[in-house]
């Protein structure tokens, strides 16, 4: 019923048609293989197309693989700085963030990423509403908003939206995150509508769903909201890499 009844207040609402999770769920093959409209966010070379946040030095890098060594370096992540299709916050994973020159708005994205041990990242949409990337695995406590896949706190500390279940993978592996996301909407420079996050999809399992945010999360120093920003990702909290970063825009009603 939940479905259903989020599938009608979309339409009356005009915003996307997302797909039914019973009759159209699909596995296997990342979806910009075989859906149209997507297009990469890396050009398998360099990070051309992106800045860091912030001033001073930065350690991202592009690279040809990226591995995970259990035994002797758990907290980090093996990489050799090349041209490459992955990126990586650098060895140590303390650097700053990383955004898109490109603005977006109502979008849907599809990246793949990988954590060392303990490592705490995020995924910025409008460049300011977060999913939080979290090293969760094997954690079979009450869920957070910090943990992998949440909806990160408001900036004023007032709530989060932990995941719906822990559907994290270890370090060291691929994991892979779908997110339909609607931006705020403003009339004369006045906003009308929060953002929402419609869907979350972490490694193919429903983390977040019909989740309106009504403020940017985490600390942003009270930013004025905007109906398109960058996708920014955080850069300071541990060994992160990401691949396969591919977007397109939400697609419209049926």
């Amino acid at each position: 019923m939940k479905l259903f009844a989020l599938a009608l207040a979309l339409a009356a609402a005009g915003v996307a048609q997302l797909p039914d999770i019973y009759t159209e769920e699909a596995h296997g093959d990342p979806p910009f293989l075989w859906q149209k409209g997507w297009r990469p966010l890396l050009n398998g070379r360099n990070l051309d197309g992106w800045h860091t946040i912030g001033s001073g030095p930065h350690e991202w890098a592009t690279a040809r693989a990226v591995t995970w060594k259990r035994i002797f370096d758990p907290k980090r992540l093996t990489f050799s700085p090349a041209p490459g299709d992955r990126i990586v916050n650098g060895k140590e994973g303390r650097t700053l963030y990383l955004a898109t020159d490109e603005a977006f708005g109502d979008c849907e994205l599809y990246l793949e990423y990988m954590l060392a041990q303990g490592s705490n990242s995020g995924v910025f949409l409008n460049g300011q509403y977060e999913v939080q990337l979290f090293d969760s695995f094997g954690y079979t406590g009450h869920l957070q908003p910090g943990d992998n896949g949440g909806i990160y706190r408001l900036e004023n500390n007032t709530r989060g939206w932990p995941p719906l279940t822990n559907a994290s993978r270890a370090p060291g592996q691929w994991q892979s995150l779908q997110v339909w996301f609607r931006a705020p909407r403003f009339e004369a420079g006045k906003k009308v509508a929060n953002a929402q996050f419609l869907r979350v999809l972490l490694n193919e399992v429903l983390v977040q769903e019909d989740v309106e945010v009504p403020l940017p999360t985490g600390h942003h120093g009270n930013p004025q909201e905007v109906p398109a920003g960058p996708l920014v990702f955080q850069g300071d909290h541990g060994p992160v890499a990401f691949r396969n970063i591919y977007i397109r825009p939400l697609p419209p009603l049926q």
